[in-house]
């Protein structure tokens, strides 16, 4: 895996904005489904994805040598646990790609498609 660095997040978050944009231009909605479809995934979609990243940045905080042992510390890591569940929450948007897909894209869903691997 290539080292990633804020810019790499950067681009990632700036390709998210231009596919937002490109929404507002009222694409046809079929392409439009297939670009927001991986991000709706059940199991690597935004939401899930979201989750696992702050759940991995509280215990890297809370678990790592320098970090003091304070209340402070302690209500930012369960802050950000809280992010996670809720993050984790949304992924029932998931459940709204059948609705979706009935309309405008594929009929059974179990058509290959181009996802992120963990």
């Amino acid at each position: 895996m290539p080292a990633l660095t804020p810019d790499t997040i950067r681009t990632a978050t700036e390709t998210l904005s231009d596919l937002t944009d490109y929404l507002r231009e009222t694409p046809d909605p079929a392409k439009a489904l297939a670009l927001v479809e991986p991000l709706l995934d059940e199991y690597t979609g935004l939401p899930v994805q979201l989750a696992d990243t702050l759940r991995a940045l509280a215990r890297a905080v809370q678990q790592h040598p320098d970090t003091a042992r304070t209340v402070q510390v302690d209500h930012l890591v369960t802050e950000l646990r809280s992010a996670a569940w809720e993050q984790a929450d949304q992924h029932t948007l998931h459940y709204l790609l059948d609705g979706l897909r009935d309309l405008y894209g594929r009929a059974d869903g179990s058509e290959p498609g181009y996802y992120w691997c963990r």
